[in-house]
């Protein structure tokens, strides 16, 4: 609770000044592991995995952060080599590969065009590298693009197109949980990075306004260089600020809907998408619990 008193109050400048002042001092920890040569192997982060409860022929979405898990041996290569040897031949492996780095209003103000090849992911340096991999298939969206490679690459990605919202029924994060998918938090938080909340948002009647009045539309350009436009509304970043998703996972834990582990030197979370979405449904619809009010009304 205090934390989130101290984000929702400090002044944007100190927020950015504390992010910047913490980046540096885990660079400065990562070069002096990658000095003692104590950098995580492949197969430090299969066994890793498979402790949290990755399986073979899993759908796994990855939410990550290649500097949590310590200096890795090969970087970004190293952690998705080790998550396909994890899943083997049946898994597909899932990345948000987003292009705002911060609100999507402003992305979309200033930038109203999305190229599906060439517009790059803000998501991380394992995200970028995944979206270069020969093979991955791209969802067509502007603001919450996923990409995707496995058996089911093209059945997560191939419906974003034309949809108003993002997290509806044909969106990647649905179909992931009518798959039986996981969602690994890498590293991440749920306050920081577990986008899957938001189904939520489209599955129920939903009382908060969580999207801008503002309706985009965006230039979109397809693998092929043909432009098409598209309509896509994005979340109210008023509202947004208001999220403390964070506060959810003690009733996640409860319900079973997610384990923690450790993947490297990051702490990490293993959720059941499906199973996040129907506790989900179920809380809000009988105390209207969500990310914007996670103690009910």
């Amino acid at each position: 609770m205090i934390k989130q008193l101290i984000l929702k109050y400090s002044p944007e400048f100190l927020l950015e000044w504390a992010k910047a002042l913490k980046k540096n001092q885990r660079r400065k920890q990562l070069q002096e592991q990658e000095k003692r040569r104590s950098g995580i192997s492949k197969e430090r982060l299969v066994s890793d995995l498979m402790k949290i409860g990755i399986k073979k022929d899993d759908s796994v979405l990855i939410h990550s952060s290649l500097s949590k898990i310590g200096f890795v041996e090969g970087g970004a290569r190293t952690v998705v080599d080790a998550l396909f040897e994890t899943v083997g031949a049946g898994g597909t492996l899932l990345f948000p590969t987003f292009p705002a780095a911060g609100r999507n209003k402003t992305h979309l103000e200033e930038h109203p065009y999305f190229d599906i090849r060439n517009t790059p992911s803000q998501m991380g340096s394992i995200t970028e590298y995944f979206r270069k991999l020969d093979g991955v298939f791209r969802s067509f969206h502007p603001t919450d693009s996923v990409c995707a490679k496995g058996p089911l690459a093209e059945y997560y990605t191939n419906t974003h197109y034309g949809q108003l919202t993002p997290y509806n029924e044909f969106s990647p994060f649905r179909k992931l949980c009518e798959k039986g998918g996981k969602i690994l938090m890498l590293g991440t938080t749920l306050n920081g990075a577990c986008v899957n909340l938001h189904t939520l948002e489209d599955a129920v009647d939903f009382k908060h306004p969580v999207y801008d009045e503002k309706i985009f539309d965006i230039k979109m350009i397809d693998a092929e260089g043909r432009e098409t436009m598209m309509r896509t509304k994005v979340h109210n970043p008023e509202c947004s600020a208001k999220r403390n998703c964070d506060a959810l996972k003690p009733e996640f834990l409860k319900q079973g809907v997610l384990v923690d582990g450790m993947i490297g030197e990051a702490k990490s979370m293993l959720i059941d998408a499906d199973k996040m979405l129907k506790v989900m449904i179920k809380n809000y619809n009988e105390r209207g619990i969500c990310m914007y009010a996670p103690y009910g009304e």
